[in-house]
């Protein structure tokens, strides 16, 4: 045994959190492009005309507040469960 009981190291720990974070920035902003693509997006064309930019700036702006209210939630749950000791849900 290592003594230290089985934690990992903080900085391994910190590092594995940090590409988490890129992993998810990544995959959101594949998806904002998605579903805003697929929303705003009629005709493409060689130029965006005002109605479509309107439709994307919209888009992106609550696809991104909707992203965060999710991972603040998330980030909530975890600081929760990791203050007790056991969770009911386990």
């Amino acid at each position: 045994m290592d003594g230290q009981g089985g934690a990992a190291d903080p900085q391994l720990q910190q590092f594995i959190e940090v590409e988490s974070q890129k992993q998810r920035f990544q995959q959101l902003v594949h998806q904002m492009t998605e579903v805003c693509w697929e929303k705003c997006m009629d005709k493409p064309g060689p130029k965006l005309d005002s109605r479509t930019e309107t439709c994307l700036g919209n888009c992106v702006e609550r696809f991104i507040d909707t992203s965060q209210f999710i991972l603040n939630r998330l980030e909530q749950t975890q600081r929760s469960r990791g203050s007790s000791s056991e969770s009911m849900m386990d």
